[in-house]
């Protein structure tokens, strides 16, 4: 599944995946919560899914905010971990537009992202 992000983030008309930053008050516990919290966040609490643990592929990029007015250059580490969807109601957040399933190959994945998702998804698809 993929989540479509508002005009207004500084990916308009692509894609990312369900999840985001860990809060100063999370950095001691364990990611399964954090990710757990994420998906609640973005996706309901109604969601059924069986999570991997182990990162399954990284990308990075940056950018800066508020451009231009402000050029304070910002970072970002994208962590990949898989999860398999089992079931329950689907309910985004009004962090994105919509969401969509779909099968996703290196020679797609271009028309569905850019920056660090898309450099994760070439580093997913060259170690599969």
């Amino acid at each position: 599944m993929i989540l479509k992000v508002p005009d207004s983030s500084q990916m308009p008309n692509y894609y990312e995946f369900p999840g985001g930053r860990i809060e100063k008050s999370e950095i001691a516990l364990p990611l399964k919560k954090i990710i757990k919290r994420e998906i609640e966040e973005e996706l309901g609490h109604n969601l059924k899914y069986k999570l991997e643990c182990s990162p399954v592929a990284i990308g990075r990029h940056f950018s800066f905010l508020d451009y231009p007015k402000n050029k304070k250059r910002q970072d970002f580490l994208w962590v990949f971990f898989e999860a398999k969807y089992l079931g329950g109601e689907i309910k985004i957040s009004d962090e994105h537009k919509e969401y969509k399933w779909v099968k996703l190959n290196k020679n797609n994945l271009e028309k569905y992202f850019i920056r660090g998702p898309l450099e994760g998804m070439r580093n997913y698809f060259s170690e599969s």
